[in-house]
């Protein structure tokens, strides 16, 4: 007979419990969450005008004594309930700014649009998919007599893909270095994009936002030789946003321009080293821009929304680009199970973080993301809705919230996080069965629109 394991025994024990109802009705409405947030507390909401009671809820009736929240995490390596959940927001949010929807009109559909990915420089060669590692430079070898290509094609998934071919040849301490920048580079490439707007259209650049206003939702992914670069789609609006129409000027290929241009001509130059020197940083080569079109010549709005979503939601050791934690010490560097050439870079920007210079960037506590400092996801105030309102209309649905004149008066504290093991076993069938209904769903949903 196979004994039972812990979570197994652990199941039962709280099936028997007599307030289990009640906790399986709170692990189904986090949506099975892995990690779910353990609160303490009481809301009580009341008439604005005559002080009336109108809701009073408290955590002393419950199992436990406690409610369970959403972690709301985004990596699917973290919690898959969560990450499906803002995957879904991202497509939402992200949709609104191409189709329209969510209080942003249609015609935004209409607007000259880009889908552009915009990558890092090269900081040595390395092993490449898809075609034969040949030297780039004649006699295909470095400085330390290795070859400078390995003469096979790669299959995508292959370990080697993104591995420097000398590691002593690679710039390990520029790249930890752009990735502090990155967010700094992207700031200014935006500005620069504006400028040449203005430029082309004849105006005087400080008065670029009295005539247009340029909106963007971009995404950070890691590539696999573990440099960030940057999908986001670009959207050209009149200087009140979504609800107001560009100029005459304000076309497609204009805006295509000036993005080529822009990534071409934007760096910034990190603070001076003793110990590094002066490094100028800027985008690299590889730049794809794509117009979005609405006769459908192009990628397709939904498609790009739902690429966005999908990266939105990977963490770092999903992509074998560091870990999903942040990383305390040199040991647990050395224990993170991850590539040499990741650890290479992890080991960078730790002792890059112990320089005085690079203090700012708080570089050991980034060392899990490779130095990589800014969100996966950032948008422009104007481009669409935010997750908050997403969230909020979400409720609104749920019948969350209370949408009359009241006040709601909070008493909260944190008291826990996570599930027992029998309790993590009853999450993940809970989440795997919501998963496989939206399946279904999306699968019903689709087989009418193509008889349609």
């Amino acid at each position: 007979m196979r004994q039972l394991s812990e979570a197994d025994r652990d199941a039962i024990r709280i099936a028997q419990d007599p307030k289990f109802p009640r906790l399986l009705e709170q692990i189904t409405a986090t949506g099975g969450c892995s990690h779910p947030i353990h609160l303490s507390g009481s809301t009580t909401t009341l008439d604005g005008t005559t002080g009336e009671i109108l809701h009073h809820y408290d955590t002393h009736d419950e199992p436990g004594e406690r409610l369970l929240v959403r972690c709301q995490n985004r990596r699917a390596t973290v919690c898959p309930a969560c990450s499906r959940l803002h995957a879904g927001d991202t497509f939402h949010l992200v949709r609104a700014g191409l189709l329209g929807g969510k209080n942003v009109p249609p015609t935004v559909r209409h607007r000259p649009r880009l889908f552009i990915t915009l990558t890092a420089p090269s900081f040595g060669p390395v092993h490449r998919a898809g075609e034969t590692c040949r030297p780039r430079r004649a006699g295909g070898v470095c400085e330390h007599g290795r070859h400078l290509g390995c003469g096979v094609v790669h299959a995508p998934n292959t370990s080697l893909v993104g591995q420097p071919l000398c590691p002593d040849c690679y710039d390990y301490t520029a790249h930890v270095l752009w990735h502090a920048h990155a967010s700094k580079l992207w700031d200014r490439f935006v500005i620069d994009v504006r400028r040449r707007l203005a430029s082309s259209a004849g105006l005087v650049q400080s008065h670029f936002a009295r005539h247009a206003r340029l909106s963007f939702a971009r995404v950070a992914e890691y590539q696999q030789r573990a440099a960030v670069h940057v999908h986001a789609v670009v959207r050209l609006d009149g200087p009140a946003g979504p609800d107001d129409e560009p100029p005459a000027w304000g076309t497609a290929e204009l805006l295509a321009n000036a993005v080529r241009l822009s990534a071409g001509r934007v760096l910034v130059v990190a603070p001076y080293s003793t110990a590094v020197g002066e490094l100028t940083l800027r985008w690299g080569a590889q730049i794809d821009v794509r117009p979005l079109r609405a006769n459908g010549d192009g990628p397709d709005d939904d498609a790009v929304a739902a690429y966005v979503a999908k990266y939105v939601t990977k963490g770092a050791s999903e992509t074998g680009a560091g870990v999903d934690h942040r990383l305390s010490n040199w040991g647990h560097i050395e224990f993170a199970p991850v590539s040499e050439h990741v650890h290479t870079l992890m080991r960078t920007c730790w002792r890059l973080g112990g320089l005085p210079e690079y203090a700012p960037f708080g570089l050991r506590a980034w060392t899990h993301t490779l130095g990589y400092r800014g969100h996966i996801l950032t948008k422009s105030r104007a481009y669409s809705t935010t997750y908050a309102a997403l969230r909020a209309e979400r409720a609104d649905h749920l019948g969350q919230r209370d949408t009359r004149d009241a006040v709601t008066e909070r008493h909260w504290r944190y008291v826990g996080s996570g599930h027992t093991p029998g309790a993590a076993l009853i999450a993940a069938g809970i989440a795997q069965d919501l998963e496989h209904s939206r399946r279904l769903c999306g699968e019903a949903g689709e087989a009418g629109r193509r008889s349609q």
